[in-house]
Order: C-alpha cells, then structure tokens, then sequence
C-alpha cells in the first residue's frame, strides 16, 4: 500500500480484547441539516438500534432498511460487522440512552435520550450515569485484558463541540456529510454555551449534564474504572470525552480512529488531540483502491467515523490480521448489499 495502513503502532497485543460500544441519542440529531446519521433528521433517532442490530447479526431485520447512506455509502456500522466476522469477537452493546428499545441485547444503565442543552440541560442523570458507567468499567475489567470503547450517538459531534469549547478547548469537529454543517453547529453552540454561562456550570459533569448526551457520562465512568489498557474508537466524539476524563483529574485514553476524520479540514481534529494531550492512532483502510464506488465515497469525506469502525479495523489489526485481509473483509460483506 502506498499509506501505512496504522500511523503508528500502540504497542499493544490484547490477549483477551474486547470491544464494546456505547450507544445513545440526543435530540439535537432532529434538528434538520445537523446530522447525517439517517435518511431524515426524525429516523436519525433510529439510527443506532439499527447499527446494534447489524454489528450483532450481520442484518437489519426490524425494519426494512439497507446499511448504506442515501448516496450509497456503506454505514460504519458494515465496518465494525466486518471485523466482527473476522476477529470472531462479539462486542458488548451498551444502551446509555436510547429513545428507541434495542433488538439486539444490551447491558443497560437506564439512562435517558439527552435533551436540547439549547433550551433545557441535556443529561439531567450525568453525574449517575458516570457513576453507572463505573461499575460497568469494573465489570468488563473482569472479562478482558483490553478494551476498544467506542460509541453510536447522531448527532453527538455537535453534543461534543459543545462540551469541548465548554471545557475550554477552541475546538471544531468532524461531520458524517461530506459538506460539514459548521454554521449550523457553531450557531446551536453559542446558545448552549450562553445558557451554561447562565447555569455557571464548570465542574466536567456538570458541563455534561448542561450540554452533553448520555453516552458522554457512561463511556467516561468506563474508562474510569477499567483496569486493562484501553483506546476509544471513534474521532471527535470520544475526543470529548477524553477531554472530560483529562478535566476530571482521570486517566486520558488515546484514540484510535479513521484518516478520514484527521483529514478533514473542516474539524481540525490533531490540533484538539494534542491540545487534550492524548494520541490518537489514524487507520487507513485504502478505500480509495478497492473497486468499491460507496467506499470510495469515504475518501471525499463522507461518514468518516462511526460506531467504533476505525477501532474495529485497528483491533484486527493488533489481533494479527494482514491489512489487505482486513480490507478485504470489508469489501466483501458491503458487496453483499451492492
């Protein structure tokens, strides 16, 4: 390949990984034109029961949906199903809040759908979720020696602009449209940060009760408590929360994600990186080479990141599978749905 298919290698081989993947909403994925997690901004809220449903069987079976964007676009979710099928590995789905029940099982902390940090705080349970994600930080420790933790929120990279400019960081952030909604993002921040302004809102959890979504709390408790080495998998959403772990006085975990989102310049995603003074590790699955035109889309930046698929490809790939296997894998299961 003509990319190194890892940017750097984090020295580590699990010898019992595992993955799980912190689900949840926000309504703010309704407002139109913010989020692209969904063929409209009302069925965005569906979005990450049906992603759960596919990383576990390999279908969407409760509705009649196909795992690709509008344009075409394999989801993220194909990807992470992908590496499932190749690394054998069932990841452990974690339901922080959804509004709709899950078909496929998952542990739950009974949280709630986050609400609009413009008018109302969002995750009134923060503080109880971080602590709920705690004792499921505990729990996987028990189980694993490893953990890639990454999470399916629409809508959440605005829920994480909020919280990273809330906590200090001048940061900008990543989309799943190849034309990055910025104004519209920008604009819903300046009214979430005038209201915490208003509520005097600075403690980290306070900040994510304010202007977060529930899987910011629970995915912070994990890393809390887990006892083995532990990567995010995702871009700026779990950004935002290693920057609440770094406020918190906690262990900040590095990030393992797509080029796609480094190499948006809309988000300036390595500069909020070293501002939080983590690592982030950058997959690059050649999309762009494999004869595959939906894949392709990936390369002119759309979807980018989602539902822990650059940690699931960076997992494979520390489990020992050949990059142009993992790759490989990938096209097969999307072409399934061509």
């Amino acid at each position: 390949m003509s990319h190194p298919f890892l940017s750097q290698d984090p020295l580590i081989r699990p010898e019992r990984p595992m993955m799980a993947l912190v689900l949840g909403n926000t309504v703010l994925s309704t407002v139109p034109g913010i989020s692209g997690a969904g063929p409209t901004p009302e069925k965005t809220l569906l979005t990450p029961v049906l992603d759960a449903e596919l990383v576990t069987t390999g279908a969407i079976t409760s509705v009649p949906a196909r795992p690709n964007t509008p344009t075409g676009c394999p989801t993220p979710a194909t990807i992470t199903r992908a590496m499932v099928e190749l690394t054998d590995l069932s990841p452990v789905l974690i339901n922080a809040g959804l509004a709709h029940t899950p078909t496929v099982p998952c542990l739950d902390v009974y949280g709630s759908p986050g609400g609009d940090p413009r008018k109302e705080d969002a995750v009134p349970q923060a503080a109880l979720l971080f602590e709920r994600g705690e004792t499921v930080g505990r729990l996987l420790s028990q189980y694993s020696d490893f953990l890639m933790l990454g999470e399916c929120v629409p809508g959440g990279t605005t829920t994480a602009l909020c919280v990273l400019r809330a906590l200090g960081y001048d940061a900008s952030v990543s989309s799943a449209f190849a034309e990055n909604p910025l104004g519209l993002k920008d604009a819903v921040c300046r009214e979430v940060l005038a209201r915490i302004d208003e509520t005097d809102a600075k403690e980290p959890l306070e900040i994510l009760r304010a202007a977060g979504d529930p899987m910011m709390p629970v995915a912070a408790g994990i890393a809390s408590t887990y006892a083995g080495d532990i990567l995010f998998a995702g871009g700026t959403q779990m950004l935002a929360v290693a920057a609440t772990l770094k406020a918190l006085g906690k262990r900040v975990p590095r990030l393992a994600t797509t080029v796609y989102v480094r190499d948006d310049p809309s988000a300036g995603f390595v500069r909020t990186v070293a501002a939080v003074g983590t690592t982030a590790y950058f997959v690059d699955p050649n999309f762009a080479g494999i004869g595959h035109v939906g894949l392709a889309r990936y390369c002119i930046g759309e979807v980018k990141e989602g539902m822990g698929a650059g940690g699931a490809l960076t997992l494979a790939y520390l489990m020992g599978h050949e990059p142009e296997e993992i790759t490989r894998k990938v096209f097969d299961f999307v072409r399934k749905y061509a």
